[in-house]
Protein backbone atom coordinates (compact mmCIF):
# COMPACT_ATOMS: atom_id res chain seq x y z
CA UNK A 1 0.00 0.00 0.00
CA UNK A 2 1.34 3.19 -0.83
CA UNK A 3 0.81 6.35 1.32
CA UNK A 4 1.12 9.67 -0.10
CA UNK A 5 1.95 12.19 2.24
CA UNK A 6 2.01 15.62 1.40
CA UNK A 7 5.06 17.38 2.18
CA UNK A 8 6.96 17.83 -1.21
CA UNK A 9 5.28 21.14 -2.14
CA UNK A 10 5.62 22.75 0.42
CA UNK A 11 9.86 21.99 0.80
CA UNK A 12 10.02 22.97 -2.26
CA UNK A 13 7.70 26.36 -1.95
CA UNK A 14 10.48 27.01 1.45
CA UNK A 15 13.05 26.07 -0.21
CA UNK A 16 12.32 28.66 -2.82
CA UNK A 17 11.35 31.52 -0.93
CA UNK A 18 14.44 31.36 0.82
CA UNK A 19 16.96 31.26 -2.08
CA UNK A 20 18.48 28.14 -1.10
CA UNK A 21 19.20 25.30 -3.77
CA UNK A 22 18.92 22.06 -3.44
CA UNK A 23 22.85 21.44 -2.63
CA UNK A 24 22.83 23.99 0.11
CA UNK A 25 19.48 21.67 1.52
CA UNK A 26 21.34 18.69 1.16
CA UNK A 27 24.34 19.59 2.64
CA UNK A 28 22.32 21.00 5.73
CA UNK A 29 21.14 17.48 5.64
CA UNK A 30 24.28 15.74 4.85
CA UNK A 31 22.71 13.76 1.97
CA UNK A 32 23.44 14.18 -1.76
CA UNK A 33 21.65 16.75 -3.74
CA UNK A 34 19.80 13.58 -6.02
CA UNK A 35 18.31 12.44 -2.54
CA UNK A 36 17.21 15.43 -1.41
CA UNK A 37 15.38 16.26 -4.89
CA UNK A 38 13.56 13.15 -4.22
CA UNK A 39 12.35 13.85 -0.98
CA UNK A 40 11.00 17.03 -2.65
CA UNK A 41 9.56 15.44 -5.42
CA UNK A 42 7.96 12.62 -2.96
CA UNK A 43 9.73 9.56 -5.03
CA UNK A 44 11.75 8.82 -1.72
CA UNK A 45 9.84 9.29 1.81
CA UNK A 46 12.06 12.01 4.03
CA UNK A 47 13.14 10.77 7.37
CA UNK A 48 11.40 12.48 10.11
CA UNK A 49 14.73 13.40 11.41
CA UNK A 50 15.59 15.49 8.15
CA UNK A 51 11.81 16.84 7.87
CA UNK A 52 12.40 18.03 11.53
CA UNK A 53 16.25 20.10 10.70
CA UNK A 54 14.21 21.25 7.96
CA UNK A 55 11.18 22.84 9.97
CA UNK A 56 13.61 24.13 12.27
CA UNK A 57 15.87 25.65 9.83
CA UNK A 58 12.82 26.87 7.68
CA UNK A 59 11.20 28.09 10.87
CA UNK A 60 7.62 26.37 10.63
CA UNK A 61 6.44 23.38 12.28
CA UNK A 62 5.94 19.59 10.87
CA UNK A 63 1.76 20.68 10.97
CA UNK A 64 2.35 23.50 8.52
CA UNK A 65 5.14 21.18 5.64
CA UNK A 66 1.87 18.23 6.42
CA UNK A 67 -0.82 21.08 5.69
CA UNK A 68 -2.91 20.13 8.43
CA UNK A 69 -2.25 23.99 9.53
CA UNK A 70 -1.84 27.08 7.74
CA UNK A 71 -0.29 28.39 10.87
CA UNK A 72 3.73 28.19 10.43
CA UNK A 73 5.13 27.61 13.81
CA UNK A 74 3.53 27.57 17.30
CA UNK A 75 4.01 29.25 19.63
CA UNK A 76 6.47 27.31 22.30
CA UNK A 77 7.43 25.38 18.97
CA UNK A 78 10.91 23.10 20.69
CA UNK A 79 13.33 22.03 17.99
CA UNK A 80 13.82 18.67 19.05
CA UNK A 81 12.07 15.57 18.66
CA UNK A 82 11.08 13.80 22.53
CA UNK A 83 11.08 10.02 21.34
CA UNK A 84 10.14 9.68 25.08
CA UNK A 85 7.40 11.31 25.18
CA UNK A 86 6.11 10.56 21.49
CA UNK A 87 6.15 7.12 22.25
CA UNK A 88 3.85 7.98 25.41
CA UNK A 89 1.49 9.97 23.14
CA UNK A 90 1.42 7.41 20.23
CA UNK A 91 0.22 4.83 23.46
CA UNK A 92 -2.06 7.08 24.62
CA UNK A 93 -3.86 8.16 21.22
CA UNK A 94 -4.03 4.59 20.32
CA UNK A 95 -6.13 3.56 23.84
CA UNK A 96 -8.29 7.05 23.64
CA UNK A 97 -9.39 5.02 20.02
CA UNK A 98 -9.91 1.97 21.76
CA UNK A 99 -7.03 0.54 19.61
CA UNK A 100 -5.07 -2.55 20.59
CA UNK A 101 -1.09 -2.79 18.98
CA UNK A 102 -2.21 -5.16 16.87
CA UNK A 103 -5.42 -3.14 15.49
CA UNK A 104 -3.50 0.01 15.05
CA UNK A 105 -0.25 -1.87 13.11
CA UNK A 106 -2.87 -3.45 10.63
CA UNK A 107 -5.13 -0.10 10.14
CA UNK A 108 -0.83 1.27 9.42
CA UNK A 109 0.08 -1.77 7.60
CA UNK A 110 3.18 -2.00 9.93
CA UNK A 111 4.57 -5.21 11.34
CA UNK A 112 3.33 -4.85 15.36
CA UNK A 113 6.61 -5.53 16.37
CA UNK A 114 7.63 -2.24 15.02
CA UNK A 115 5.15 -0.84 16.47
CA UNK A 116 5.69 -1.68 19.55
CA UNK A 117 8.73 -0.44 19.11
CA UNK A 118 7.50 3.02 18.76
CA UNK A 119 5.68 3.07 22.01
CA UNK A 120 8.62 2.10 23.68
CA UNK A 121 10.76 4.28 22.44
CA UNK A 122 13.10 2.59 20.55
CA UNK A 123 12.61 4.32 17.66
CA UNK A 124 11.00 7.73 16.49
CA UNK A 125 7.73 7.25 14.37
CA UNK A 126 8.65 6.76 10.78
CA UNK A 127 7.05 9.54 8.64
CA UNK A 128 4.16 7.99 6.84
CA UNK A 129 3.16 6.41 10.02
CA UNK A 130 3.32 9.96 11.81
CA UNK A 131 1.38 11.20 8.74
CA UNK A 132 -1.35 8.55 8.29
CA UNK A 133 -1.82 8.79 12.46
CA UNK A 134 -2.08 12.26 12.57
CA UNK A 135 -4.53 12.60 9.68
CA UNK A 136 -6.64 9.98 10.62
CA UNK A 137 -7.34 10.76 14.21
CA UNK A 138 -6.89 14.37 13.75
CA UNK A 139 -3.52 14.84 16.12
CA UNK A 140 -1.29 17.60 15.36
CA UNK A 141 2.53 16.17 14.56
CA UNK A 142 4.47 18.17 16.24
CA UNK A 143 2.38 17.47 19.46
CA UNK A 144 2.46 13.95 18.60
CA UNK A 145 6.55 13.61 18.23
CA UNK A 146 6.60 15.74 21.65
CA UNK A 147 7.71 19.31 19.84
CA UNK A 148 4.54 21.48 21.57
CA UNK A 149 2.15 20.33 24.02
CA UNK A 150 -1.14 22.52 22.32
CA UNK A 151 -2.83 22.19 20.45
CA UNK A 152 -3.10 18.76 20.52
CA UNK A 153 -5.80 17.76 17.98
CA UNK A 154 -5.50 19.91 14.26
CA UNK A 155 -8.74 22.21 13.62
CA UNK A 156 -10.84 21.12 10.77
Amino acid sequence: MVIYVNYGIKLYQLRDRYGKTNIEISNLLKISDSLYSRYEKEEQTIPIIHLNTLCNYFNVSIDYIFEFTNIKKYKNLRDEINIKLSSERLKEIRKENNLTQIKLADILNVDNSMLAKYEKGNYIIATTYLYQICKKYNISADYLLGKIDHPKYLNK
